[in-house]
């Protein structure tokens, strides 16, 4: 007798009637909790009244009277209809059931590290609006990679390009006069009886010095330092090793070290010969800048860098 009693529910002046039983359907929500909803109650007109949108309330009752099913009207906007769902306290089952009938997609959760310190370095590096540090490191960070993109830019430009007088260029400064390298024909060998010209000592060359490589070396070390630590930070390694946008992080520095490595090679090589040049070396440093050629462009995908720090840039 109790369950079929009937309620007055007065919503801006509108007024809706329905039996008790159908809001006890749903007691953990404001209007099937008595002790929630009875501080709306005006015992003077014996109803409970709520200062809220009225055309939204045709589908908060509907829910109750359906058992859960919760349609938005039409002519109702989404983020008041979202509001009146909090407002009637109706869960955030309801909410996220709501959203995926609206068409929302569901954020897959990425898991925290379990160490405290591993979780507040991981989201010092990989979410920048957890704090006000984590969003210094991504500014510091964008601006590496611009640094990089511009430098790998202007030192294909010819008024960058520096070749000594009188010499035939080395690996370092054939690495910096870009694809012409391959293109300019050996020069002649000096006549018989000329003494052979004056070459830099070996390790002294303008490899080493050049500001495009010392500015390279600083934003390697800034990639490498960032990619190191928020691989011992991750919660997965195998998660970590498989995202793409790590995996382009590590192809962005590899053709450093590569070049770096072919550059000390060499000035190996060079120290170790008399001083004659030789068809055979020739030809294995014409392949050389063939293939570091090809690996230095790889530092392209820098650029792809700049998606983790903007969801427009992602693909």
């Amino acid at each position: 007798c109790c369950s079929s009693e009937r309620l007055v529910i007065n919503i801006s002046g509108l007024r809706f009637e329905t039996q008790l039983r159908t809001l006890s359907i749903f007691p953990d929500t404001l209007l099937g909790d008595p002790s929630r909803r009875v501080r709306y109650f005006d015992p003077l007109r014996n109803e409970y009244f709520f200062d809220r949108n009225r055309p939204s309330f045709d589908a908060i009752l509907y829910y109750y009277q359906s058992g859960g099913r919760l349609r938005r009207p039409v002519h109702v906007p989404l983020d008041i209809f979202l509001e009146e769902i909090r407002f009637y306290q109706l869960g955030q089952e309801a909410i996220e059931t709501f959203r995926e009938d609206e068409g929302f997609i569901q954020e897959e959760e990425k898991p925290l590290p379990q160490h405290h310190f591993q979780r507040q370095v991981w989201l010092l590096f990989e979410y920048p609006e957890s704090s006000g540090p984590a969003r210094a490191i991504a500014i510091v960070s964008v601006l590496v990679i611009l640094i990089s993109i511009v430098i790998f830019c202007l030192e294909t430009l010819p008024e960058f390009r520096q070749e000594p007088k009188g010499a035939q260029p080395g690996f370092g400064e054939a690495a910096q006069l870009g694809d012409e390298a391959l293109l300019l024909p050996p020069p002649p060998p000096p006549p018989s009886g000329t003494p052979p010209p004056l070459r830099p000592a070996p390790g002294a060359g303008p490899f080493f010095t050049d500001p495009f490589f010392l500015i390279e070396t600083l934003c390697i070390i800034w990639f490498s330092f960032e990619l190191l630590v928020r691989f011992f930070a991750c919660p997965s390694k195998p998660e970590f090793s498989r995202n793409i946008m790590n995996i382009i992080d590590i192809v962005a520095i590899i053709p450093y070290f590569i070049t770096l490595g072919t550059e000390l090679a060499q000035q190996q090589q060079q120290k170790q010969q008399s001083g004659g040049s030789s068809n055979n070396g020739g030809q294995q440093q014409a392949m050389s800048l063939a293939i570091l050629r090809v690996i230095r462009l790889v530092r392209v995908f820098r650029i792809f860098k700049l998606s983790r720090h903007s969801k427009g840039l992602q693909i």
